[in-house]
Formats: structure tokens, C-alpha cells, sequence
């Protein structure tokens, strides 16, 4: 039987759906509470990291936030969002624009560093503090060191 040939991070991020909200008439798990859910896009996700300026960082909730706000939502699917995250990330990659987009600018509501993108959280840290935010190793896990002053608001 042939293989069939993956689709790229590029061709999943540019023929992704377009955002649209869902309106949830009852919670589907604690994730998903009622109210108008953002499924947003690759191409959303990165376009909101476009507005994170270098030197600072922004949370995942803050991101998904800022997202729904956008697109007029209460609030942005986590688990697909993370899944676009990635595919920007890999997009990146693949043209050869990864310094372009700042996809290491999202790290845990906690301050950690993700594990799921392209280089994992070594990789994070090194474009972080290139930027100038400090980094910090706690164990076997990276995080921002100062929160306070290097996260987004909002």
C-alpha cells in the first residue's frame, strides 16, 4: 500500500478554517463552559503573536483571551489553540522565517516554558534571553524569572 505524503506545517496553516464561533448551550467538561467559544486559526494565532513585542511574553490564557476578544468570543478553545500554536511554530520552520515569529513569546500562565514547540523549552530560553528576559532552570523545567515585569497584560 503507498504512503500518503503528510500535509506540511505551511499547507495546515494556510488551509486551516477560517475562526468561528460556537455557541456551547451547555458545559462540555470544565474546559468548556456555555458561552460562545472561539476555534480560531493558525493564521489568527499568528497574527496576535505579532503583537507581542520583543522583550516580553504573554500567556497562553492571555492569548486565547486576547483572541476571543477579537473575534467577539467569551472565550478561545484551549486545545486547538495550543495545536495552532505548534503549527505556526513548524510553519516557521519550514520557510525558513522562524526568527520572524515570535511563537517563544508564549509560555504558561505559570511562567514555564512549553515543551511542545519546535527545539522545546532550551530552545525558548535561548530566543528569550536574546531578547532580554530572564530565564531561570528549576529543576528539570525552564521559566521566566520575573513575570511581574516581562508579561503582557490582558
Amino acid at each position: 500500500m503507498p504512503s500518503r505524503s503528510s500535509k506540511t506545517a505551511v499547507h495546515k496553516r494556510d488551509s486551516a478554517a477560517q475562526p468561528h464561533v460556537k455557541t456551547l448551550t451547555e458545559a462540555k467538561g470544565s474546559n468548556y463552559p456555555p458561552g460562545r467559544m472561539l476555534i480560531a486559526s493558525p493564521l489568527a494565532v499568528q497574527d496576535e503573536l505579532a503583537t507581542v513585542p520583543a522583550g516580553r511574553v504573554i500567556t497562553a490564557p492571555q492569548l486565547r483571551a486576547r483572541l476571543a476578544r477579537r473575534f467577539g468570543a467569551d472565550y478561545t478553545c484551549p486545545i486547538t489553540t495550543g495545536i495552532f500554536l505548534r503549527i505556526v511554530a513548524e510553519a516557521a520552520l519550514e520557510e525558513a522565517r522562524a526568527g520572524e515569529v515570535p511563537v517563544w513569546r508564549v509560555v504558561s500562565e505559570n511562567g514555564a516554558l512549553l515543551d511542545k514547540l519546535p527545539g522545546g523549552p532550551e530552545r525558548q530560553a535561548a530566543r528569550l534571553t536574546a531578547e532580554g528576559v530572564a530565564v531561570v532552570r528549576r529543576r528539570s523545567r525552564w521559566f521566566v524569572d520575573d513575570m511581574q515585569h516581562v508579561a503582557m497584560t490582558g
